[in-house]
Parts: C-alpha cells; sequence; structure tokens
C-alpha cells in the first residue's frame, strides 16, 4: 500500500509520524524495548505530546531477531497466529550510544545519538536496516491505522520471494499484496501468499501478520523494500543467512519443515480432467492405454465431478456414474495405482452436508448469525469453519470413510476467497483469519492422513497456502493457461514458491485451460516430469498423450522413465526438504549465490543440488540458458559444456538440457517403471569431473557410498550391488569391479565393497 505522495508528501487525507530519537530504553533478558517519540524533546512541555512508539526487540533462534513496531499496545489481540518454533536467546548491551541485541552472529542496533537509525549488522557489516522516517505509525482520514517498516535495499540487492508470484522472479519494482485469491497464474493475484522474502544480500525477512501485508519492493522508495499492515502493532523478523540456503533453512526452522512424503507420490499423476465425462469404462481406459504404451503410472485422480452436480462437497460417489466405487477402487488398487480424489472446504446447498453443517454451527456465520453464503462455484455455497475443533472432526470423518473405502489421499483444493464479513467460532479476526484458513484447512486433510496412513505416507495435492502451509505437501500452481507463456509463468510461480520455504511443487502437464497443440504438450511433459511431482491434468480436454500424436506418447515414455532411474537422486533432493527446508526445484540464486549472472535467472533451474534444467519454450526447440563456471556434461548425451557463459542450443522434443554440475556424484536407479523400490539395489553412480583431493558422499536409504579422488586414483565404496560410470574418462585399470564400455564413458560394475580405477593422465 502507498502511502507518499512522491519523495517529499503524503497523500491527501494521510498522517504519518515517525520515531526520532530515544526516550529511554526497558532492558530485559535477551530483549529490550525502545520508547522513541515522534519529535524532539527539547522541554518537558514536549513530553505531553504523542505518538511514542514501542521498538521492541528480541530473538527466537540464532540469527533471527524480531522487531515489533507498536503506537497503541491497548489493542485487542485476536487470532488467528503463525504456529512457530521459538526458543529466545540473545545478549542485550545498553550504553550511552545505542541499545543493541546480538543473537549468534546477526545483531540490532538502535542508535541513541542526534539522528534516529535501526541497524542490522552480521559478518562485520550492515546487512540493511531502517533510517529516518522509515518506521512510522499511519492515519487515514477515513480513521483507519497503519504501522510501516521500510529497510534499506542496496543499489545490487534484489527481493526474491513473497510466496508463489507468477511475474517477475525479482520482485523489485512490484506493488505485493500478501492477500490469497484465486486468480490463476496469469495476473498479479496469488493462490499462495506468504509475508516472507529473502535477498542476496545475506539476509530475509518474515513478517509475522497472518492477514493482508501490504509490500512495495524498490517501488514507492525506490531504495527501501516497504510492508505494512493495518493495525496498532507490527512484528517481522530479520533472517541472517548469509547464503539463500542458510536463511531457507533458518526460516523453515522457525515456521515449520515440509513433510516427509511417500515415494509413491512422485510418480506420474493422471487425472479425469475438471469438466470431461468419465466413468469407470473410461477410467479403465485411460489406465490400460498407458500400461500398453509402457507409460508408467502411479496415482490415478478423480476431479470434481466424482460427486453429484451441485452437491461439491457431500463426499459421496455419484452413483449414476460409479455405481460400484469399493469395487472399483479395488480394482485399482490391483493394478498397483494409488486413488486421489478432489475436495474443497465448500459445502453447496444442495449437499446434505449442508443442514448437517448448518445445524451443528459447523460452517461460517455472517454477524447476524445468518449461515454466510453465495453461489459463485456451487449454488448457495458455505465454507466449513475450521477455528471449530468438532468441525474439524466432523469434516474429517468424512473424509475418512474415503480412505476406508480405498482412496490413498486428497486433492485440497480452494481455500483462497475466503469471506471477511463473518464470524468464526473461535472468535478470529476476519482479516487475520483469510490467508490462514487454508493452513487449517490443508492442516485438518493432512493430519488425518498421517494418522491413517503413518508419518511419511500422508500427501495432498493442495492449491492455496500461506506461511506454515510446506508443512502439508505437495502445492500445485493452479489454473494455467495452455500457452508457452503460461509455461514460463508456472516456473516463475514455482521457484519464487521454493524461495518461500516450501520444498515441493507441481503443475498442469499441457497447462489447465483449453487444449495445448502437441509442441506445447511435448515441451511441458519434459518440464513437468523434472520437476519434484508430475500430474497429467487439464480443464475441458483429457491429457493422455494418445491423444495429441504419437510422438507425445514417446516423449512422455522417455522422461517418465528418466525420472523413475533418477529416484535415488531425487529421495536425496526430499531429505534436503524435509529436513533442511530446501526446495527441490531451487532458482539458480540459491544455487548459485555468488555468481551475478544468476540474480533475474527464471527460465532455468536446479533441480536438487547437481541438476541444471532448462525448459524449452518453444516449438522449434530453440532454447538459451546460462551455465555457470565449470565443465558441465549433458545428462542426456555425455557432451561436455564450458561453463560460465550463455548457451543457444536446438532440442528434439525427446530431449532438454539436462546437466550435470562438475564433481558430482549423480545416483541413478536401476527401476525405471515405478518410483518405490529399493534405490540402491543396482544404482549406478554417475561421476563427473571430479576434482582431485575431493571425496563426496552419497547416501542411498540406509546405504552409504564414498567416491574419493587422489591423483590418477579413484576409490569408491558401498555395500550390495552396485556399478560406478565415469562419464567422460579414460581409464587405464580396475581393482574391484568388472570393467565395460558406455556410450558416455567406462562404466565398472562392483564385485567387492572397494573398487579402485585409475584414470589416464589428462593431457
Amino acid at each position: 500500500m502507498k502511502f507518499s505522495d512522491g519523495y517529499w508528501m503524503m497523500r491527501e487525507g494521510v498522517r504519518a509520524f515517525h520515531p526520532v530519537e530515544v526516550l529511554d530504553v526497558d532492558a530485559g533478558l535477551g530483549s529490550f524495548k525502545v520508547y522513541a517519540p515522534v519529535q524532539r524533546i527539547r522541554h518537558r512541555g514536549d513530553l505531553l505530546k504523542g505518538p511514542v512508539v514501542t521498538v521492541t526487540c528480541e530473538s527466537p533462534m540464532p540469527d533471527v531477531i524480531g522487531v515489533t513496531l507498536t503506537h497503541f499496545a491497548g489493542e485487542r489481540r485476536r487470532g488467528p497466529d503463525f504456529d512457530l518454533a521459538t526458543d529466545p536467546t540473545g545478549e542485550v548491551t545498553v550504553d550511552d550510544e545505542a541499545a543493541t541485541l546480538t543473537s549468534g552472529a546477526l545483531s540490532v542496533r538502535v542508535g541513541r545519538g542526534e539522528e534516529w537509525g535501526v541497524d542490522f549488522l552480521a559478518g562485520g557489516r550492515r546487512l540493511t536496516g531502517s533510517a529516518p522516517k522509515a518506521q512510522a505509525v499511519i492515519d487515514t482520514d477515513d480513521g483507519r491505522h497503519y504501522v510501516r517498516e521500510q529497510l534499506d535495499l542496496g543499489v545490487d540487492h534484489f527481493v526474491y520471494g513473497l510466496g508463489e508470484r507468477f511475474g517477475p522472479l525479482v520482485k523489485n519494482g512490484q506493488a505485493v499484496d500478501v492477500w490469497n485469491a484465486d486468480g490463476g497464474t496469469a495476473s498479479e493475484q496469488a493462490y499462495k501468499n506468504v509475508p516472507f522474502f529473502l535477498t542476496n544480500a545475506g539476509y530475509g525477512v518474515f513478517v509475522d501478520h497472518p492477514g493482508r501485508v501490504s509490500f512495495e519492493v524498490a517501488s514507492e522508495a525506490v531504495a527501501r523494500t516497504q510492508f505494512s499492515v493495518e493495525g496498532q502493532s507490527m512484528r517481522y523478523f530479520v533472517i541472517y543467512g548469509p547464503t539463500p540456503k542458510e536463511i531457507l533453512r533458518k526460516y523453515t526452522a522457525l515456521t515449520g519443515r515440509p513433510a516427509r512424503l511417500p515415494e509413491w507420490s512422485f510418480g506420474l499423476w493422471l487425472s479425469t480432467s475438471f469438466t470431461t465425462s468419465y466413468d469407470e469404462e473410461t477410467v479403465t481406459s485411460f489406465i490400460e492405454g498407458m500400461a500398453s504404451r509402457d507409460l508408467p503410472l502411479s496415482v490415478f485422480h478423480f476431479d470434481c465431478f466424482w460427486m453429484r452436480e451441485f452437491q461439491w462437497c457431500d463426499f459421496e460417489w455419484d452413483p449414476r456414474v460409479f455405481p460400484d466405487p469399493g469395487g472399483m477402487l479395488r480394482r485399482l488398487r490391483e493394478r498397483g495405482l494409488r486413488v486421489c480424489v478432489w475436495i474443497n472446504p465448500y459445502i453447496g446447498q444442495r449437499s446434505p452436508l449442508f443442514e448437517e453443517g448448518r445445524s451443528h454451527g459447523y460452517l461460517l456465520k455472517r454477524p447476524n448469525g445468518d449461515v454466510w453464503q453465495w453461489d459463485k462455484w456451487q449454488p448457495g455455497l458455505a465454507v466449513v469453519d475450521f477455528t471449530n475443533p468438532e468441525a474439524r472432526e466432523w469434516y474429517a470423518g468424512k473424509l475418512e470413510a474415503l480412505l476406508d473405502m480405498g482412496v490413498d489421499c486428497f486433492k485440497t483444493d480452494f481455500g483462497e476467497r475466503i469471506p471477511t464479513d463473518v464470524v468464526y467460532h473461535d472468535g478470529s479476526d476476519p482479516e487475520r483469519a483469510h490467508n490462514y484458513y487454508t493452513y487449517l484447512y490443508n492442516q485438518t486433510v493432512f493430519d488425518l492422513l498421517r494418522k491413517k496412513r503413518g508419518e511419511g505416507e500422508a500427501v495432498v495435492f493442495a492449491r492455496s497456502a500461506t506461511t506454515g502451509g510446506q508443512r502439508f505437501p505437495v502445492h500445485w500452481g493452479g489454473d494455467s493457461e495452455s500457452t508457452f507463456e503460461a509455461m514460463g509463468e508456472s516456473l516463475r510461480g514455482g521457484l519464487s514458491l521454493g524461495m518461500s520455504g516450501f520444498g515441493y511443487w507441481s503443475h498442469d502437464i499441457g497447462g489447465f485451460e483449453g487444449t495445448p497443440d502437441p509442441a506445447l504438450f511435448k515441451r511441458w511433459i519434459a518440464f513437468g516430469l523434472l520437476s519434484s511431482h508430475s500430474r497429467l491434468h487439464g480443464s475441458h480436454s483429457y491429457r493422455v498423450p494418445w491423444l495429441f500424436d504419437e510422438e507425445s506418447v514417446d516423449v512422455l515414455r522417455e522422461f517418465t522413465h528418466l525420472k523413475m532411474r533418477l529416484m535415488p537422486y531425487l529421495a536425496g533432493a526430499a531429505r534436503q526438504a524435509y529436513g533442511e527446508g530446501l526446495p527441490i526445484m531451487r532458482a539458480m540464486l540459491v544455487e548459485f549465490p555468488d555468481d551475478p549472472a544468476c540474480t533475474h535467472l527464471e527460465r532455468q533451474y536446479m533441480l536438487g543440488d547437481d541438476l541444471l534444467v532448462a525448459p524449452v519454450f518453444s516449438s522449434d526447440g530453440e532454447v538459451s540458458y546460462y551455465v555457470p563456471e565449470g565443465v558441465w556434461t549433458h545428462y542426456l548425451t555425455g557432451e561436455r559444456i564450458q561453463g560460465g557463459r550463455w548457451v543457444r542450443e536446438r532440442h528434439g522434443f525427446d530431449s532438454v538440457p539436462l546437466l550435470v554440475r562438475p564433481g558430482t556424484v549423480l545416483p541413478e536407479g536401476a527401476v525405471d517403471d515405478r518410483p518405490d523400490y529399493d534405490h540402491a539395489d543396482g544404482v549406478t553412480l554417475r561421476v563427473y569431473e571430479p576434482s582431485d583431493g575431493t571425496t563426496v558422499v552419497t547416501q542411498i536409504g540406509d546405504r552409504t557410498f564414498t567416491t574419493t579422488r587422489n591423483g590418477k586414483s579413484l576409490r569408491v565404496t558401498g555395500e550390495g550391488a552396485w556399478n560406478v560410470l565415469l562419464v567422460n574418462a579414460r581409464v587405464t585399470a580396475v581393482e574391484g569391479g568388472e570393467r565395460s564400455d558406455h556410450p558416455h564413458g567406462v562404466l565398472v560394475k562392483s564385485t567387492s565393497g572397494e573398487v579402485l580405477i585409475t584414470l589416464e593422465e589428462e593431457n
């Protein structure tokens, strides 16, 4: 939200009051409060005037410092609040020059000199800070009150994150309102709004407010990142990295880490699509068509019309279309498939559950006591009140019956356009609850799945989210058009979400709205199968590949088999997601923060630590992408590429730029028709450009493999049956294994727990 009229003046009807000096300081254990008047105290008469801004500094964990700006402290506190993991820490020093709080390597310093200023310091340098007239409490003529902060932004500093946003990856110059909405992928609205951003300057910022937070990123004040909330108080946390990975580790330690997911969820999902007609015969024809064409399928998804029209949701199979749902689910399970069904948190008036929910008080109400309803999406639609524990139990009970029938997981759709003219069961503030609603919704479903299926077996396919929602994966990108432009929008959204603490992400292969032409569909297949999760889904048309052309079948087969072989590697990336909070799909900046060429890259990404993916956004196969320093290798061809430059290539539909980072030991599985197998059994360790004196440890399940290069000697140790592929290497001798030629180099099959390979001297 913009308050100023240019640099010098405020907008008409807006009055801003800024702290100008430190009156005094209250120091406590690990925290301090500064009382800052908005005018100079020259004599006792000035002590009778207000406002006075209270600035509270505290630390919930090392390298994280919270700052709370308060005008009137008597404002009634109403939930909801983000669930944060805190262990207060920090040391306070107060002297004549400043009040300082230090937590880990991060310090906040409030100066007591002539000029007001708040500085955040780490590693011997100033990261950012709040300069004079940056902090403000603001009144408007219409009776509203806001709290605002502005943090300095350096010339070469860039801002990322703020949820799944489909515009430019770098947020500088943008105005962003954190407010969930169902706006597709082609607008400034977003399904997943997160009041957190990270920078390439060593820090991130999390605004601890679940409702609307307005960000002006180098826009209203072009040398500052501004954020504001309506109310009398605002708390934000500065999180020191210094790297983007460290910022994400600490942010997710504070707000929650993604859950561990079942391996089967990484396979290919096929949906019935939205408005297409289908029954068990159609479903079976799709599944048999996939099997007969050697297209591995892991999950079959039933979208909205598994229920009767106008009765979403009643959680009952439409008997006209599915007369024997239990038998059908059993038959699908016998084919080795998991089953997902669509749900949302709304109850249409025609659903039998409407009266049940109304009579028990399980639905959101208007202030006058009426059930809140409207006719969008479903006639007479009402919204489940998840702040009511009984309503959550009631809703989960309906889903539990489906799980008992044989359903495995749920697509938790919607949850964005939540009304604010309502009264919640627990008294939550409707503005604060608007974004937070999706957290309670997905938590309810995910907790049920975890209870019924066990830890590591729960998975949803969610569209809406906010801070903390990363705990309940997976999330997909929402309703995109079937165009190359939308494919680009989707990638930007996924990378932005990954820089907001979310570890897993998916999207509709081919786009949702409309029908992609065969060229777009085939290009999107490569992107989709080189994402954390992969789903074929659309709106008005089916997404089985033979309806496009036979080459689409071949392309889908090639990339599905590829992803299955990459499962040992992807499982390692998933461990980083749930163990450290790092996204599987990463913007290049996350992996290469010191390479200035990576700051704005948004058409390519890293899949885990070591694979660079550059989707092809054209029918003719022309693609340009940037390769960081070092000798990289095309995974599909074995061709070497010298990095530190831009590359332009042309790829067929069966190919995509997929480069392996130098020094990588990439585990490739021996199975290519399913994701859930013993990843270590028969694994091939593909070794790329190993540097002298380096050791790489590869963890696959409970088995550890170690690869060490010393001069011309490469030593690999491991357990069980495994292979080593020396990519683009020339080998003179092998001990402990059987050597054979491979199109990409030399393959060694281990015959003992240790393989010693002698490399030919490089010229």
